[in-house]
């Protein structure tokens, strides 16, 4: 009995038991079934039940028809994107958990190791991260604020700030960035300084200072930052940048009143009493301060 005769009787009950049985351990019984099933749950105005083999034949055929599937380059376009952004997130969130992240709070410094020996001293309300478990092939910190850097004699790494990036070759160095300003002592050796259009080679003795966009090169007078011995020192700096540390090394709010912020300062104040830094300051410009609460002062010229 061939399959179309089989089929037939099948749909009219009249299979014995054994040829049931051989029908049902046909590969192709799964395909007849479903098509019945699904004839059935056809509605009213379709077929509501296959009646007849030519019927069966033709919803067979039209299963066995092949699917046109429409190609839009929009939608593989958004699918490719989709998964690329995934991919991505998911490997940001990977390598973010592997970071080490250290911040200091104000008047606070901290020193750090990092993987290859080289030391870092943390100033004050400043935050440092790096990938301690890939160092070897992403040696790169990330800097907010302001670090003195001992570098291990033949490592090499890069500093990232918002203002711009440091690249040394084995040196000491300070990377200071605060809001519009971005300063670079090199005290040994040699560093690269990007910030920009700027591109500048650094070396023993020099210093580089970006503020409000303008680029100043200067000698060094120390051979290791004041802060690192609880002292602030400067030259030729803005007065609000240096009321702007004060704040920082005393958690203080400094209001002024009449008071050109931006006259240069030379000089420095100590870390370890807030009246003597704010006596430091007012001598130098003849102002006079006054406290107004527990953490605000208020400068304003002298009568």
């Amino acid at each position: 009995m061939n399959q179309e005769e089989i089929i037939k009787k099948w749909l009219s009950n009249d299979l014995n038991a054994e040829e049931l049985k051989a029908f049902k351990e046909d590969e192709d019984f799964e395909l007849h079934s479903k098509i019945i099933e699904g004839a059935k749950a056809f509605k009213a105005t379709n077929f509501s039940e296959v009646r007849s083999y030519e019927q069966f034949k033709r919803i067979l055929e039209d299963k066995q028809k092949p699917k046109v599937v429409r190609f839009s380059p929009s939608k593989i376009f958004v699918r490719i994107a989709a998964v690329l952004i995934v991919s991505l997130g998911l490997y940001v969130a990977f390598f973010n958990q592997n970071k080490t992240t250290i911040k200091t709070m104000a008047s606070q410094k901290t020193t750090i190791e990092l993987p290859d020996s080289s030391e870092v001293i943390l100033n004050n309300l400043s935050s440092l991260s790096y990938n301690k478990k890939h160092w070897k092939n992403k040696r790169e910190l990330t800097l907010t604020g302001e670090a003195y850097f001992k570098v291990a004699k033949g490592s090499k790494f890069d500093v990232h700030t918002s203002a711009g990036i440091v690249s040394v070759k084995g040196t000491q160095f300070t990377v200071n960035q605060r809001d519009h300003f971005f300063e670079v002592k090199c005290f040994e050796g040699v560093v690269q300084v990007e910030s920009g259009k700027i591109n500048h080679l650094l070396t023993k003795g020099k210093s580089l200072r970006i503020r409000n966009g303008e680029l100043k090169l200067d000698e060094l007078s120390l051979e290791e930052p004041a802060w690192i011995s609880d002292k602030s020192t400067f030259k030729s700096i803005a007065l609000i940048e240096v009321l702007n540390e004060i704040e920082r090394q005393f958690a203080v709010k400094i209001s002024v009143k009449e008071v050109d912020t931006e006259q240069l300062f030379t000089g420095g104040f100590t870390h370890l009493s807030l009246e003597q830094a704010l006596q430091s300051i007012t001598s130098s410009f003849n102002l006079t301060y006054t406290k107004e609460g527990p953490t605000k002062i208020l400068l304003y010229p002298s009568e």
